[in-house]
């Protein structure tokens, strides 16, 4: 068995250092494209059942988009922080190393979140109200709520199992984790919503044990061994190296997930002076969006760890090879997808609207059209910032992490719904279009010149050189040599 897992290790190292970038990204990026994607279908399902129940159903759905974020933001905090730094140590071949900061973040990072669920379902009303919720929708907000928080352990769970298969290049465990529970929840919607005429708690009890299954199913590889990280109790080893390395690349990750939950908040909480049918149209447009660049961000974070592994074997061209292949490869994939979601926003928008209800319509269509038109920087955006996460450069990452919500969108929300009246167009038009002002300002003032800066300081660097930037863990490792 060891010696099988050792010539597997050897593969997937060849496979990252060796093989052609054009082979490299796609094999690693398409099953993350599926888990990507899965993630939005997750949100799309329970929203296309409960629209049957109405645009209050609808919009509480979407209130309670903002609270799976926060608990995203917990999860992929430790799973990303943990996926940057364990790359880099299977790239400098590390790997019990790598193990034990796998396994320590694995456990820790449940424990976290158990406690964490448990003190929002004691507070679940004022959260939900804190949330942006309509007084019709509240009920049903409360319902979803609760199946949500029951199952935050088995996010956490499932999100670090994913980021820890995808650290070491086996993205098709990941991929299988996600389906497995995508198709779960596909099959027990209608039966809880309908057959069994449970509605809103349905969709959440549906997703709830969707969520306990990916994490299962995520949990095969690493017990049958099968995998290059071996985790368990016997390589729970915290320590202070180990936790630096992975809070300088997650917090970073947590803080993004975070700020787009407080984006969504205060979305929300100036969706709902419209009413609910303004609050259903942006936030169902939200998530056809999310949709589509969810297939593009798989690409940016299949990038992520042949980056990382790359630079920790000191291969600075393949780590500037991955980037523009990344990019290319996206950015036609953005140019098809964009334009089909472009045309076709308004029939697609009808899916979700059982009331034909045109305010809907309009908004939900404006958005959509919005964000594709910016969905090329956007990309770029996406990549760049995988790029300073991948290589373990805190600062730029969260520059980059903070741009989309908080240092530009945030602002755009405050004051464009009221600027569009000036020049008599609808104030609800002027919220619809704010996401789309963030991407482009966020590309042209920070992953434009974050780029150039980083390619400044590694592309003129042989292979093999000494790494421009020393991190926590190096500086530990050179004293103790």
């Amino acid at each position: 068995m060891e010696e099988k897992q050792a010539l597997a290790r050897e593969r997937r190292r060849k496979m990252m250092l060796e093989d052609p970038m054009l082979r490299v990204i796609p094999k690693v990026a398409v099953p993350m494209i599926i888990s990507s994607l899965i993630d939005s279908i997750y949100n799309l399902v329970d929203t296309l059942f409960v629209s049957q129940l109405g645009i209050h159903a609808t919009a509480a759905v979407a209130i309670n988009d903002s609270l799976m974020n926060i608990l995203r933001a917990v999860s992929m905090g430790f799973a990303i922080g943990a996926s940057s730094y364990i790359s880099r140590l299977l790239g400098a071949k590390e790997d019990k190393r790598a193990s034990e900061v796998g396994s320590s973040t694995l456990f820790i990072g449940i424990a976290f979140s158990l406690a964490f669920g448990m003190v929002c379902l004691i507070f679940r009303s004022p959260i939900v109200d804190f949330l942006g919720v309509t007084p019709e929708a509240k009920l049903y907000s409360m319902q979803y709520a609760f199946w949500i928080l029951l199952a935050a352990p088995f996010t956490t769970a499932g999100a670090i199992q994913n980021q820890l298969l995808r650290s070491e290049g086996s993205t098709h465990f990941a991929m299988i984790g996600m389906v497995s529970g995508c198709l779960l929840n596909i099959g027990l919607d209608p039966l809880f919503i309908n057959t069994f005429g449970w509605g809103v708690a349905g969709a959440a009890g549906a997703t709830a044990l969707s969520k306990v299954l990916s994490a299962v199913v995520l949990a095969i590889p690493f017990i049958r061994r099968t995998t290059m990280l071996e985790i368990g109790w016997r390589n729970f080893k915290p320590d202070k190296t180990g936790a630096a390395e992975v809070a300088r690349m997650g917090i970073p990750a947590f803080l993004r997930m975070s700020l787009m939950s407080v984006g969504g908040i205060l979305n929300n909480n100036i969706a709902k002076g419209f009413g609910s049918a303004v609050l259903a149209g942006i936030s169902v447009a939200n998530k056809l969006y999310r949709f589509v660049s969810s297939a593009i961000m798989g690409f940016s974070q299949g990038f992520g760890p042949v980056a990382g592994f790359c630079y920790g074997a000191r291969k600075y061209k393949r780590v500037k090879e991955a980037y523009f292949t990344t990019f290319g490869i996206g950015s036609v994939a953005a140019l098809i997808l964009g334009s089909l979601m472009f045309f076709f926003s308004r029939g697609i928008i009808g899916w979700f609207n059982s009331e034909a209800n045109e305010t809907m319509f309009a908004l939900g269509s404006l958005k959509i059209r919005a964000n594709c038109v910016v969905l090329i920087p956007h990309i770029a955006v996406m990549v760049t910032s995988n790029l300073y996460q991948s290589l373990g450069r805190p600062v730029g990452n969260l520059l980059l992490s903070m741009s989309r919500q908080l240092l530009f969108l945030i602002p755009l929300l405050l004051t464009l719904p009221g600027l569009f009246p000036l020049i008599g167009l609808p104030a609800e038009y002027g919220l619809a279009v704010c996401q789309a002002a963030s991407d482009l300002l966020s590309f042209l003032f920070l992953a434009l010149p974050l780029a150039i800066h980083m390619f400044k300081k590694i592309g003129r660097l042989p292979d093999g050189a000494e790494p421009p930037f020393q991190t926590a863990a190096s500086r530990a490792k050179a004293k103790n040599a």
